[in-house]
């Protein structure tokens, strides 16, 4: 008896990751977003505990396969301050432009620190990119961490620092609706703290957690003695070989570990518009060095250099020759 022909099932093929920074960041291509299969999610979700931050180009989504792509990593969460989209409170919508300036975001921060359990990670959706400007820094604090002396890593390693919604409050108004929510507000998310040195739960990498939008200062100590030591931590972030720019374009997903990395947006392009979508993924309470992690450690990868394209070699010829004065 002849026995039908079976057919292969199709194999989806790798997704390709292209490094572009020592320290932080690579370009993911070779998927759709709008439906990776579960192999694709896995090597994603690898890449970014790698490389902390991911940009993903021409990636042309609705808002719908946006939102599930994130909730493949995790539960969205709704943020109590952003703009929301009215029938996707998980959906925000930051549309700046000649009639609505950017603001709050010009600082290099973690988002929604004042959280007991801030986002685990978050993702931005490009839908209109300012010709001029308008581009997203980030910063690997894991990186930073490493690059601190030893002593200065032991004395940080047991502070806490105290977190809260600071800037957000200025948006409220003085009306009674206003100060009625604001109340409200405080009281889902009072003041706490958060370890300055925060173990990351997957890859077991060290960073420093603080940030200069949310922390009001270290717990136990005074301002005049907290004040000194935030700076110096916050300035770690200002270190151009921890960071990664990203020029937007139309359709550009950005996908970064909010637990290790810290982003600053750019207020260049006014009054040129920019829109995009974000979603934030949630996550769980930080915990500090005094925690006994067991999971797996992934160190920093050196780049090799089968990680770039390479110039040609000296055998090839020189690439320019230059004539010398007499």
């Amino acid at each position: 008896m002849e026995q039908a022909a079976v057919t292969p099932q199709t194999q989806t093929a790798p997704i390709s990751v292209k490094r572009l920074g020592y320290n932080i960041a690579a370009e993911i291509s070779g998927v759709d977003l709008s439906a990776p299969d579960d192999s694709q999610v896995s090597a994603i979700n690898n890449a970014l505990l790698e490389n902390e931050m991911l940009v993903f180009r021409d990636q042309d989504i609705t808002a719908a396969q946006f939102m599930d792509f994130g909730r493949k990593f995790g539960e969205l969460t709704v943020s109590p301050f952003s703009p929301t989209h009215d029938d996707n409170p998980e959906l925000i919508i930051l549309d700046y432009h000649k009639d609505n300036p950017p603001r709050l975001t010009d600082n290099w921060h973690s988002d929604e620190t004042f959280r007991e359990t801030p986002p685990k990670a978050t993702m931005l959706h490009s839908l209109i990119a300012p010709p001029i400007g308008g581009d997203t820094m980030f910063a690997s604090m894991s990186a930073a961490y490493e690059g601190l002396s030893d002593q200065t890593q032991r004395l940080i390693s047991d502070l806490r620092f105290l977190v809260d919604f600071t800037p957000f409050r200025r948006v409220f108004g003085n009306d009674a609706d206003s100060l009625h929510k604001l109340r409200e507000i405080e009281k889902e998310h009072p003041i706490l703290s958060h370890p300055v040195v925060r173990v990351h739960p997957e890859s077991g990498r060290k960073s420093i957690f603080v940030n200069s939008q949310f922390a009001i200062g270290i717990e136990g100590m005074k301002d005049s003695e907290s004040k000194p030591l935030l700076e110096m931590l916050y300035a770690q972030a200002r270190i151009p070989e921890y960071q990664f720019r990203l020029q937007w374009q139309p359709n550009t997903v950005a996908f970064w570990d909010n637990r290790v990395i810290l982003h600053y947006a750019i207020h260049d392009y006014y009054p040129q518009r920019r829109l995009l979508e974000r979603v934030t993924i949630k996550g769980d309470k930080p915990f500090g060095v005094e925690a006994d992690y067991k999971g797996p450690f992934i160190p920093r990868r050196e780049i090799e250099l089968s990680d770039v394209d390479q110039p040609p070699s000296p055998e090839d010829g020189p690439l320019r020759m230059f004539k010398q004065s007499d």
